[in-house]
């Protein structure tokens, strides 16, 4: 099995970039990725939620991941998204993720099949002892319909090895802090909600799976390091400085606004796959646009 990881920072849920035709922008996404290279990204997810994962092909998976892996260059890791509600389906995807070179998994909680403690113990069990890599449980019941709970995430981290930890999107903090207490040794828990994650850090979170580090890579890294080094008079003031902007990128559904930053700071078209569809309305792009100003992401002569 590959070593398991011992990361820990601002790792990006790097969006997915679309053509005015539909088709995968492969040279916005390397814009992208260099992007993050430059600065100070720990670590890429991609196909994940903030990808649009759920609209891509097989063959368009396999091609962005091994795309993305070979861009990268080994220089920070690459983690898979490769959940789904199918158990069979996840493991057919996470072995396509393995082929493509990634360093580790995210896999989502099943959705809309809504299973029972048992049954979500089963699925993991099923896909670790299936794979030779390390697995992130990624915990997002406001997406996903159900809640993986913290006595059974402890479970898994324990029983498998290779379960080495949790992105943790309940905004339920003593349910983190549980799992904090009593992880196993080396157990990874990131914040899934970028507002949180200094506070997260506080705890004993080891980062972030960002979607604001989309725009703000070598800012959010800062941020979480400085909470990571318990500094948390600088984490403050970077996450007081951004707050807004993070609440923006969740103004309607992500990666609706994230990706519209991103169109904005003339890195991506403004494409989304149905069914996501560009902000609906002007006044939610002027709110993004004015705050990108502010924090001059973006220079005042940009419009619409």
């Amino acid at each position: 099995m590959k070593e398991i990881l011992n990361l820990r920072g601002s790792i990006v849920a790097l969006a997915t970039p679309f053509d005015r035709a539909g088709n995968i922008d492969y040279a916005a996404l390397e814009t992208l990725v260099k992007f993050h290279l430059e600065n100070d990204t720990d670590g890429i997810v991609v196909c994940g939620t903030t990808g649009e994962a759920s609209t891509l092909s097989d063959d368009e998976y396999r091609e962005i991941v091994s795309f993305v892996v070979n861009k990268v260059d080994r220089i920070i890791p690459v983690i898979a998204g490769s959940g789904g509600n199918s158990t069979a389906l996840t493991l057919a995807k996470s072995q396509i993720a393995i082929e493509s070179g990634v360093d580790a998994l995210l896999i989502v909680t099943p959705y809309y099949n809504k299973p029972n403690p048992r049954g979500m113990y089963e699925h993991y069990k099923y896909i670790a002892e299936n794979v030779n890599i390390p697995i992130i449980l990624y915990n997002v019941p406001s997406r996903t319909g159900s809640k993986l709970s913290a006595e059974l995430t402890v479970r898994l981290g324990k029983e498998f090895p290779n379960i080495m930890g949790t992105k943790e999107a309940t905004g339920d903090f003593n349910q983190m802090m549980e799992i904090i207490n009593a992880r196993p040794e080396g157990f990874k828990v990131y914040s899934g909600e970028d507002s949180l994650a200094v506070s997260m850090t506080a705890i004993g979170a080891d980062g972030c799976i960002s979607v604001a580090a989309n725009i703000i890579p070598k800012e959010f890294s800062e941020m979480i390091h400085a909470g990571l080094n318990y500094d948390f008079e600088r984490a403050t003031k970077v996450l007081y400085k951004y707050l807004n902007l993070m609440n923006l990128n969740f103004i309607e559904s992500n990666p609706i606004p994230v990706k519209t930053a991103l169109y904005l700071m003339g890195m991506i078209q403004n494409e989304f796959r149905l069914p996501l569809a560009p902000l609906s309305s002007e006044a939610n792009f002027e709110k993004l646009k004015i705050e990108l100003q502010i924090l001059s992401l973006i220079n005042s002569q940009v419009v619409s």
